[in-house]
């Protein structure tokens, strides 16, 4: 989850820090969600919203000073567990203090001016109401704030926690969400998001550096002696649960968490961090077999959200190293695995010939195990819960498959199947049943795992997915030859992960900016060969007769026409002038935090001139067909080393767009993370010569170090 994006601005006003906690929907309850930490922004518009409630401030932290100026150099060295495998791992931990959560700032009213509208009056409403109120004028102008469903929740939650408020101060009854009018309120917040947008970069720096500051305390905790990273130390804030897909909750109100709600997770003895003046935390736990620091039951689902150790923690480390490690045993069963439920397609007991398709589906296609939902919960379906409307039969032995999957996420696939699935999935359907009705009606994901168990310890549907994942990747970099450059070799190992994305139905929907993006890039591709063409005439001006010699290099010479080539012109031209702004500005704001007299307008004049000469040159060259070039670009040496330059740039671009293309509508980065073992990745770079800098971002090199530092380019899943 994130919040208003206007966080900045009500940190000048206020200077009252605060974040989130990300959503914890973590498939192992036992493992650390490793969330990176971030600076969460305050919400306008379709994100989340800024109001919530500050922690004590004061640096009267049990082992904040300790964990700053104390740690020995000794425990800043790297923790390399991944060279001592043989730990008792039910024992996570030792010792372990930390500081604690932050908690969001308490709501301000909002100006008396500002109101929200019921049939055309102003409501003075409680400030618990309008706060509630103000999550959904945040959204008014997004799809959510159109949904009956959305609008629906959001009233019934909006008017019990008005009732229980005392109702208006007014007198107003609120009986209708029609006829209530969040206009202005929408408009006050829009103004703020516009103040934010006006700041300059160095007061965006200046929150940034205080905001770091104060959340420095609780970024780290000291486990068996060694300072770790935690990842999620933010209490989430109220709002309004988005939901994804057709989620029957959305618009419920996510209350507000109190130290009351909070159970923390500390070594014996260790000093408890001191809950906000006025509190008291809910529980104290000394529990060294789970992983987490802090805890919750939040009120949508009243599932439990976990603060955990960030995700290059070495207990996170360890936990992705044994995931991978469970999915690479599975080859040592998988052929037994496979024969045994071959032979069951014949069973005489239909539970077990479901267990047995069942097993196929989630080897073969990799479907998730699924299971039944509550009225109460989205519609998503795995293999467990599919009904008869999911499956459509085409003889011989074609199954279509479409349905909504994890998150919302359509599943449409056309398959070929082994002919006795394809007859079984026939007898599932057979009448009485009908549309509604389980296809899997005998099985259940806990029964499915229990016999999953028979053949390996640990054994799950998601082990499953994550070895066909590594397996799927493992032959397909294997098919990459070590040739070509970098670029052309990430096309290739972007394409292999692909491949596992689609195997396990990874999409994402094309983004807003994706088509703006792709012009953009098609754009400095028609640049650079126009820059090409224009070098190699400046090749025949020194020396004409360059041509008879050798033809086919100049052959594209006059390949762009001369409209093509004034809009290349035209673009160039505005980016340089909206260069020269964006510098002046950037200067002046550097000056005025500095306490310095801003640069005069007769500079950025100065500027603009050089680009008026840019423009008058262009205008010539298409003109004349004479290029004017640089004076150091003298000798046609020079120039051809500047033209091979722009072939490399040229190739390099036509690749990155051609991936981008591919990738538009396909999630790579969720198999990548989570199913993929990150050795495969760090092999391939070994192998073919690419920097693993462009396979793994900054974050992931640290999350998977001990990848990066445990193989070599012989490693095989």
């Amino acid at each position: 989850m994130t919040v208003s994006d206007d966080e900045d601005g009500v940190i000048l006003k206020r200077r009252k820090l605060y974040n989130v906690v990300k959503d914890e929907s973590d498939d192992e309850e036992n493992h650390i969600t490793g969330l990176k930490s971030s600076i969460v922004k305050a919400e306008e518009g379709d994100e989340e919203t800024k109001d919530a409630k500050l922690v004590n401030t004061d640096n009267d932290s049990p082992i904040s000073d300790d964990l700053e100026e104390n740690v020995s150099d000794d425990l800043e060295e790297d923790y390399k567990w991944w060279e001592e495998q043989d730990k008792d791992d039910t024992i996570k931990w030792t010792t372990l203090e930390h500081n604690g959560v932050l908690f969001p700032p308490p709501y301000e009213a909002l100006p008396s001016h500002v109101k929200l509208y019921y049939e055309g009056n102003p409501v003075d409403l409680p400030l618990e109401a309008e706060e509630v109120a103000g999550f959904f004028a945040h959204l008014l102008e997004t799809p959510h704030a159109q949904n009956p469903v959305f609008q629906k929740n959001f009233f019934e939650d909006f008017k019990h926690v008005l009732n229980d408020a005392g109702g208006t101060q007014n007198g107003i009854e609120i009986e209708s969400f029609d006829r209530m009018d969040f206009s202005a309120m929408h408009d006050y917040f829009v103004q703020l998001k516009e103040e934010k947008k006006s700041m300059t970069a160095m007061q965006k720096k200046e929150i940034r550096l205080e905001r770091e500051k104060f959340e420095e305390k609780y970024k780290f905790c000291e486990l068996d002696g060694r300072r770790e990273q935690v990842g999620n130390f933010k209490v989430e804030p109220p709002d309004l649960f988005r939901g994804r897909g057709a989620h029957p909750k959305t618009g419920k109100l996510k209350r507000r968490i109190r130290p009351e709600d909070i159970v923390l997770n500390l070594g014996e003895g260790a000093p408890i961090p001191p809950p906000p003046s006025g509190h008291q935390w809910g529980e104290i736990r000394h529990d060294n077999t789970v992983q987490w620091l802090a805890m919750w039951r939040e009120n949508i689902f009243g599932s439990f959200k976990y603060v955990r150790l960030a995700a290059n923690s070495s207990l996170k480390g360890q936990s992705d190293f044994k995931k991978f490690e469970k999915a690479r045993e599975l080859k040592k069963h998988i052929d037994r695995i496979r024969k045994e439920y071959r032979n069951n397609f014949k069973s005489k007991l239909m539970v077990e010939r479901q267990k047995a398709v069942a097993v196929y589906l989630i080897d073969v296609f990799a479907l998730r195990a699924g299971g039944e939902k509550s009225e109460e919960e989205a519609d998503t379906v795995g293999c467990c819960s599919l009904r008869y409307e999911h499956i459509t039969l085409k003889p011989p032995n074609t199954v279509i498959f479409d349905f909504l999957g994890k998150d919302s996420i359509r599943f449409y696939q056309e398959v070929q199947v082994d002919p006795k699935v394809f007859k079984n999935l026939a007898l599932f359907k057979k009448p009485p049943k009908q549309p509604g009705h389980q296809l899997f009606d005998r099985l259940d994901p806990s029964l499915l795992n229990k016999f999953l168990q028979n053949y390996m310890t640990g054994l799950t549907a998601k082990v499953f997915r994550t070895y066909n994942a590594s397996k799927t990747m493992q032959e397909q970099l294997d098919l990459i030859p070590n040739e070509g450059s970098v670029a052309e070799k990430l096309l290739k190992y972007n394409a292999a992960n692909r491949t596992v994305a689609i195997l396990c139905n990874h999409q994402r929907t094309v983004t807003a900016g994706h088509a703006k993006s792709v012009a953009k890039s098609s754009d400095r591709i028609e640049e650079f060969k126009w820059q090409k063409e224009r070098l190699k005439k400046g090749i025949l001006q020194i020396e004409p007769d360059r041509i008879k010699d050798t033809p086919n290099y100049f052959e594209d010479i006059n390949s762009i026409d001369k409209e093509i080539e004034a809009k290349i012109h035209e673009r160039i031209i505005e980016r340089e002038i909206q260069k020269y702004h964006n510098k002046f500005k950037r200067e002046n704001d550097k000056r005025k935090f500095e306490g310095e007299e801003p640069l005069p307008e007769e500079t950025l004049k100065e500027w603009l001139d050089n680009v008026k000469q840019l423009k008058q040159q262009y205008a010539e060259e298409l003109a004349t067909g004479i290029v004017q070039l640089k004076a150091s670009m003298n000798s046609v040496e020079k120039l051809e080393k500047a033209i091979e330059r722009l072939d490399q740039r040229i190739s390099t671009s036509q690749v990155q767009l051609q991936d981008r293309e591919a990738n538009s509508e396909v999630s790579l980065g969720t198999s990548k993370i989570n199913y993929i073992d990150p050795r495969l990745s760090v092999v391939f770079c070994k192998k073919y010569g690419v920097p693993i800098e462009k396979i793994f971002t900054k974050s992931l090199r640290e999350k998977f170090k001990w990848a990066i530092e445990s193989v070599d380019e012989t490693w095989r899943f």
